[in-house]
């Protein structure tokens, strides 16, 4: 039997299981996917496991980086990698996050934004800087709470030759086509009716609860609302597909176990 897992902290909340649980069994495997509690002192000892495959999730992403023999290109430049594999006795790592952010909107029909703004500058920003790249945008907002706080967007930002203008919550909130939302759950409740404002289409990268307050303000004005889920279930086809070698994945199945 072959084993993957998701490692994280905190953990239990994860969907990942039923996604990859899903996938395997449409695609006839007789593989397990467990989760798994995992804090960063951890990480190198469960490395050291016999897995086929690993997804990781916060506060991983950034601290596997050093542990891998091997990083893409795309991992590198988004400073995370949450997928690894592991072939020939070599550890590699990969982002899958920016392929569930562009094929979640490429699906809800946001397929060439003029203008998009970032709320949010952590590790999730850093992923929706690539995919507004692979959308054809070179430049974008970035909205934080204080200016200290988007470091690591702007630094992924330079390596992915994306330029971003950085402004706080207290200034107004831009107007763009798109806002992509990173905060966690009802961390951006307070803007709701300045994002609904502010844009047509917005992505909130929240799943649970759903809908959010920005969520329900845009698509009260008739705008388009792409939520956490479509990401998840797409991110985690494409780690299905590098785990296993299958492809394309079972996405319907994937997004019929947690629907």
């Amino acid at each position: 039997m072959t084993h993957a897992a998701v490692l994280g902290s905190p953990i239990a909340h994860s969907l990942s299981p039923a996604l990859h649980r899903a996938a395997y069994a449409a695609l006839g495997l007789d593989w397990t996917y467990e989760a798994v509690e995992c804090r960063e002192r951890d990480l190198p000892g469960l490395l050291e496991r016999p897995w086929a495959g690993l997804s990781l999730t916060m506060p991983l992403k950034r601290a596997v980086l050093p542990l891998l023999d091997e990083v893409s290109g795309l991992a590198r430049a988004v400073g995370g990698a949450n997928t690894v594999i592991f072939q020939g006795g070599r550890r590699l790592g990969f982002n899958t996050d920016v392929y569930g952010m562009v094929t979640a909107l490429t699906e809800a029909g946001v397929r060439s934004p003029g203008s998009a703004a970032v709320l949010g500058g952590g590790a999730t920003a850093c992923s929706a800087l690539a995919a507004l790249r692979d959308l054809g945008l070179s430049k974008a907002v970035v909205v934080v709470r204080s200016p200290c706080r988007a470091a690591e967007a702007v630094s992924a930002a330079d390596r992915l030759g994306v330029s971003v203008t950085v402004q706080t919550f207290a200034d107004a909130m831009p107007h763009a086509d798109l806002i992509i939302s990173t905060l966690p759950a009802h961390a951006a409740d307070p803007y709701a009716e300045a994002i609904a404002g502010a844009t047509n289409a917005l992505f909130d990268v929240v799943y649970a609860p759903w809908p959010t307050a920005a969520a329900e303000a845009v698509g009260g004005r008739a705008g388009i609302v792409v939520g956490g889920l479509p990401m998840l279930v797409h991110q985690a086809a494409r780690q299905v597909e590098l785990m296993t070698g299958h492809a394309p994945a079972p996405v319907e199945a994937m997004r019929a176990a947690v629907s």
